[in-house]
C-alpha cells in the first residue's frame, strides 16, 4: 500500500509540474529579465528613428519661409523702392522703403500727412518707362523678398480726405478747410504749388487728394484734374502706409505725420462740430419755448 500511496503523490506532482506541451502556461524565471515598452534593452535603442540629416529638411525649410514671406508680403508689409526724386528730400531715389498693408484690412483709411503708396489710378504713368527684369527678380518680388520693379506704383503724400476743401493759389501756401498748411518736408527752394496752381476743390467722399514733396518735380493730383477721377486718387487703390525708410541703413527713419495737419479747425468734421453742438444745446430750449407758448394760448 505505501508503494501505491507513494506512486500515487508522485503522479500528482507530476501533473501539477508546468509541461513543455503548453508554454503558454509557462512563469517566466527570476532569472529573466522582463522586456516592455519601458525596458533597457540592447535591441531598444536600435528601434529608434535616427534623425533626417539637415540637407534632406532643407526645401522644407525653404518653403516655409517662402510661404510666410509671401502672407507678409500680401497682408502686413512690402517693401517698394522709390524711382523717382518726386518726394525728396524725404525720400531719395533707390530708397527702400516698408509699407503697412495690414492696417487698412480693418478699414483704415489713409489721412492727411501720411506717405501712401498707390496703384496707378487714371494712367498717370502712361509716358514712364517700366524696366524689365529678370525671371529671378520677378520671383523675388512675387513673394516679397524684393520690391517690385513691374508694378505701376506711386509715392504721394495725402494732403486732403473725403470732405476736406483744398486749395493753393500762386504765392500762397496750400489750405486745407481754409487752414494754411506749414510745409518743412517740401525740397528746398520749391514753392507750394507756384508751378501749378490748383482749387478750391472739395474731396469726394472715398477720394484722396496727394501731392510729391519735390513739389516742381512731381505730376501729382494737380496735373490730373482733367482725368476721369479729376485729380483725386480712390481709396480702393491705396495699398497702405509707408512706415519706415528701410535701406540704406545711413537713411533708416520713421515716416511720421507732420504737425501742421494737426492743427486745430483743419479738420472739416471737427469745424462743424462747433455747430453741430450749438444746435444740438439750442433745440432743448426752443421746444421749451414752444411748449410754453402752447400751454399759454390754451389756458386763454
Amino acid at each position: 500500500m505505501s508503494d501505491l500511496a507513494d506512486g500515487a503523490r508522485s503522479e500528482q506532482e507530476r501533473s501539477a509540474e508546468p509541461s513543455d506541451a503548453h508554454p503558454s502556461y509557462a512563469e517566466p524565471s527570476a532569472s529573466e529579465p522582463e522586456t516592455g515598452t519601458d525596458g533597457g534593452t540592447d535591441g531598444t535603442a536600435d528601434k529608434k528613428k535616427s534623425s533626417r540629416p539637415f540637407w534632406k529638411e532643407l526645401p522644407l525649410l525653404i518653403g516655409i519661409a517662402l510661404v510666410l514671406a509671401l502672407f507678409i508680403k500680401t497682408f502686413l508689409v512690402q517693401a517698394f523702392s522709390i524711382p523717382s526724386d518726386s518726394m525728396q528730400n524725404t525720400l531719395q531715389r533707390g530708397d527702400r522703403v516698408l509699407v503697412d498693408k495690414l492696417t487698412p484690412w480693418f478699414g483704415s483709411e489713409p489721412e492727411r500727412g501720411e506717405v501712401v503708396v498707390f496703384h496707378d489710378p487714371d494712367g498717370w504713368l502712361d509716358d514712364e518707362p517700366t524696366p524689365k527684369p529678370n525671371a529671378a527678380q520677378k520671383f523675388l518680388s512675387f513673394v516679397g523678398l524684393m520690391p517690385s520693379a513691374e508694378e505701376k506704383d506711386l509715392i504721394k503724400r495725402v494732403i486732403a480726405v473725403a470732405g476736406d476743401t483744398v486749395e493753393c493759389k500762386k504765392g500762397g501756401p496750400v489750405e486745407v478747410n481754409g487752414k494754411a498748411l506749414t510745409e518743412p518736408y517740401v525740397f528746398p527752394g520749391n514753392s507750394a504749388c507756384d508751378d501749378m496752381p490748383f482749387g478750391p476743390f472739395k474731396v469726394p467722399d472715398g477720394k484722396i487728394w496727394v501731392m510729391g514733396d519735390h513739389r516742381q518735380d512731381s505730376a501729382d493730383s494737380r496735373y490730373h484734374t482733367d482725368d476721369a477721377n479729376k485729380g483725386f486718387v480712390p481709396v480702393s487703390q491705396v495699398v497702405g502706409r509707408a512706415v519706415v525708410v528701410a535701406w540704406p541703413v545711413n537713411r533708416w527713419s520713421v515716416l511720421s505725420v507732420p504737425d501742421t495737419f494737426d492743427q486745430p479747425g483743419i479738420s472739416a468734421a471737427a469745424g462743424a462740430a462747433p455747430g453741430v453742438l450749438g444746435l444740438a444745446g439750442a433745440l432743448p430750449l426752443v421746444l421749451r419755448r414752444r411748449r410754453r407758448l402752447t400751454a399759454g394760448r390754451t389756458a386763454g
